[in-house]
């Protein structure tokens, strides 16, 4: 089991979920995602997976879920579950999934940064999400003494992942589950069941939940997991 997070979160943002799934007895591995490329990102996980023995299920969390799309065509990996995520098409961007529908209030609380390029003659472009506005977009859900910690621990998305068009799409050869939070103020959910359906995956739609669905909500998130390695394993 590998749990992939997305922008603006780190690999903590899954502690709920892996206790739970720890008290099942599951193996569990949650890997930092750079947030530097979708091709690059997928590379990375897709190489954790082909080092783990035996079936992987592949989790992912919002842009993680495009990460998942193409690191899931490693030969290992069992199944994908989406959580609150971008379940995109080969050949298909994030923005272009985005605009299928009306955008979330995300887009509005974007703070740009810079940041230098891997040989340091150049600044490329990344984004946070503003610390005032955090709570709201990202987790409306979560006690505000944590989500005080989560806007200050962000990590930054790099602005070519929006844009940046995925490989493949592993969701064709491999079964899939997603989790749709009702209450997402980051990515439509819309957008999150739209994707879902075009995968055929099967879906839980979560009540009330904010794009934090793993960190408010981790049973939920965790009978969605274990489902896809019941299945699977």
């Amino acid at each position: 089991m590998i749990l992939v997070h997305g922008a603006f979160a780190d690999a903590g943002s899954w502690s709920g979920v892996i206790a739970e799934l720890q008290g099942d007895g599951i193996a569990v591995l949650a890997p930092p995602n750079e947030l530097r490329g979708l091709a690059s990102d997928a590379a990375y996980i897709a190489s954790v997976a082909a080092q783990i023995e035996g079936p992987v299920v592949l989790v992912g969390h919002s842009y993680g879920g495009a990460v998942i799309s193409v690191a899931g065509t490693t030969e290992n990996v069992a199944g994908l579950v989406y959580v609150a995520a971008y379940v995109t098409e080969e050949g298909e961007s994030l923005a272009e999934l985005q605009d299928r529908y009306p955008l979330s209030p995300l887009g509005g609380s974007l703070v740009e940064h810079t940041y230098p390029t891997e040989d340091g003659a150049a600044s490329a472009v990344e984004f946070t999400i503003a610390a005032e506005a955090f709570p709201e977009i990202f987790a409306a859900d979560v006690a505000a003494e944590r989500t005080k910690i989560l806007a200050v621990a962000q990590r930054p998305l790099t602005a070519a992942a929006f844009t940046e068009k995925a490989s493949v799409a592993a969701w064709r050869a491999k079964p899939s589950w997603a989790l749709v939070a009702t209450a997402d103020q980051a990515i439509n959910p819309d957008v999150q069941r739209f994707g879902a359906e075009r995968a055929g995956a099967t879906t839980v739609e979560v009540e009330g939940a904010s794009h934090a669905v793993a960190v408010s909500r981790p049973k939920e998130v965790a009978d969605v997991i274990r489902a896809a390695v019941l299945t699977t394993g």
